[in-house]
């Protein structure tokens, strides 16, 4: 049997104008600025007058680590958005936008599968609103600005060794990660090392997804640490004064995007920043603006639970005043097979065993998000391939776990296939169950918030931390930043630091690289293991089959 594919899927909707989605939000046209006839911006205006409205139940979709067998943690995301607008609720979806990086690299796009897609899907993969282009040059304006200032004199005195900021970029570029900037003589300025990020690693990125107004925008801008002096003092991006430019070409790219799901709800899609090296949730702006509007929220978290969903407890939702009253965790019965053993291309000969033994992870992580004080539901997205029998393993086994895995066909049905999970899902956000908490406190020292989040969430018996690492956490306390929270920059693909021990593995360590202070986001990122905040290409890039056809149409982008 044939299946369409998601872009082709994509290409047939039956999209509505997006004045039309607004309405079910009780947008006003006049309010929804469009980029086309099926994309819009809210305005801020609009955002303001709706602040004293009731909020609506936030839902959580997370998932195991990830496997190549494919999850589909936005697909479900989707999938639930619709299920609920389905069964009577007044649901709205918030995702990421995607990023060009893995969109011409290895992971693909972010706008959902089958049926249960996100649409515009080919300009949301793409250039969409431009909102990472402005985030892009916002963040390059801030790093030619500093060159400029030390260029005519250096005025503020900064240690240009001890220059931190960094260029950006949205694309894999491995050349990019360590370079010498500067050179050709005199009139270039003074040579350096430095290197680029990706875009969605960017402070700014994760300023832009946790800023709550324009006037917090430039607040948070003004406090990223971009250098020091030679006796170590602090340069600030409101030393340089390039706040104000930088919230000027990032003012349209505050206000949320919304666009449709292919069936016809309403869907944001704001900011990026990825799980594994920032801290992977959508922004804040489109978060707590759908909950002023609909009576649900779906949105996801990136990667695993031990990435996504724990920086989604706290990072954003205690930055944020939120908390979710039921917590979806993805699985899959071939993901399950792969922690099991199972190579990818045996996954589709049944093995009810090898899905006994990789449940081990989905406990792990159902137990995490138990811990925040969350009801949790496992949701198997389903594949053809998948008998009764192995779905019926996963089922038992989540029973043991004292929560309910339910089977969802989101993918070949759309809606249809997740009434089952969005009964359920608001059944228990009516309950009133959840307790949130997040996982410490604000005020517990740097290392011991890096260690809570490696013994309790990963399972880690100790964090290897240099002595010049521990020194660094303790200056940064010694200067008032010992309250904020920790970003752990870790593979996605176990909950160690090596990405090839799947399953629930104890006994290891988690090593601690690197760490650096985002003052302005209000985090500390620590960097583990081989993470890399610059990914590169594979060896057969997913650009070489992207063109466009004799129609005009673009090919390979799914």
């Amino acid at each position: 049997m044939s299946y369409k594919s998601d872009i082709e899927i994509a290409r047939e909707a039956n999209k509505k104008p997006i004045q039309e989605i607004g309405e079910k939000l009780g947008i006003p046209s006049d309010h929804l600025l469009p980029y086309g006839h099926d994309k819009a911006k809210v305005s801020q205006d609009f955002i303001n007058s709706v602040k004293g409205n009731k909020n609506g139940k936030l839902v959580l979709v997370t998932a195991i680590n990830p496997t190549p067998a494919g999850e589909g943690k936005t697909t479900t995301t989707v999938g639930l958005g619709d299920g609920l607008n389905r069964i009577g609720k007044k649901a709205a979806v918030c995702i990421r936008e995607a990023s060009l990086g893995p969109c011409f690299g290895m992971k693909g796009g972010a706008a959902g599968g089958g049926y249960a897609q996100v649409v515009p899907m080919e300009e949301m993969n793409l250039h969409f609103t431009g909102d990472f282009h402005a985030i892009t040059t916002a963040h390059n304006l801030l790093s030619a600005m500093i060159d400029n200032h030390i260029y005519w004199g250096n005025e503020l005195g900064i240690d240009e060794r001890r220059v931190v900021w960094r260029r950006v970029l949205d694309m894999n570029d491995r050349a990019l990660r360590d370079i010498v900037t500067s050179l050709g003589g005199v009139a270039n300025g003074f040579p350096r090392q430095t290197g680029f990020d990706i875009t969605v690693a960017s402070e700014v990125m994760a300023i832009l997804c946790l800023s709550t107004d324009l006037e917090d925008l430039e607040h948070r801008l003004g406090n990223i640490i971009v250098a020091y002096t030679r006796d170590k003092q602090p340069i600030t991006c409101r030393d340089i004064k390039a706040d104000g430019a930088m919230t000027v070409l990032l003012k349209d790219a505050m206000q949320p995007n919304l666009v449709q799901t292919l069936e016809n709800n309403p869907a944001f899609v704001h900011g990026g920043p990825f799980a594994n090296i920032a801290h992977g949730c959508n922004s804040v702006m489109a978060t707590t603006t759908a909950l002023k509007l609909a009576d649900y929220v779906v949105t996801e978290a990136g990667f695993g639970a031990d990435l996504g969903a724990e920086k989604f407890m706290n990072i954003k939702c205690r930055k944020a005043g939120l908390a979710p009253s039921v917590v979806v965790v993805v699985a899959t019965v071939r993901a399950m097979k792969m922690n099991g053993g199972v190579a990818k291309a045996d996954l589709g000969a049944e093995n009810v065993e090898a899905v006994k033994k990789g449940c081990p992870n989905l406990g792990r992580h159902i137990e995490n998000v138990k811990s925040f004080g969350v009801p949790v539901v496992v949701a198997i997205n389903h594949f053809v391939t998948d008998t009764d029998a192995e779905v019926q393993a996963v089922k038992d086994y989540v029973a043991e776990q004292g929560s309910e895995a339910i089977l969802c066909q989101h993918w070949a049905k759309g809606s249809e296939g997740t009434e089952e999970l969005a009964t359920r899902v608001a059944a228990i956000a009516e309950a009133g169950q959840a307790n949130f908490a997040p996982l410490y406190p604000d005020d517990m020292p740097l290392l011991q918030k890096v260690e809570t989040i490696a013994k309790r969430i990963y399972r880690a018996d100790e964090v290897l931390a240099d002595q010049k690492i521990r020194n660094q956490l303790k200056e940064w306390e010694d200067a008032g930043y010992g309250n904020l929270p920790v970003c752990m920059a870790k593979t996605q693909y176990s909950f160690t630091t090596d990405p090839r021990r799947r399953g629930a593995p104890t006994g290891h360590s988690v090593p601690v690289r690197e760490v650096r202070l985002s003052a302005g986001a209000g985090f500390v990122v620590v960097i583990c293991g081989e993470i890399m905040t610059m990914p590169g290409l594979p060896s057969k890039p997913a650009a070489e089959a992207i063109k466009l056809n004799a129609d005009g149409d673009i090919e390979g982008l799914f």
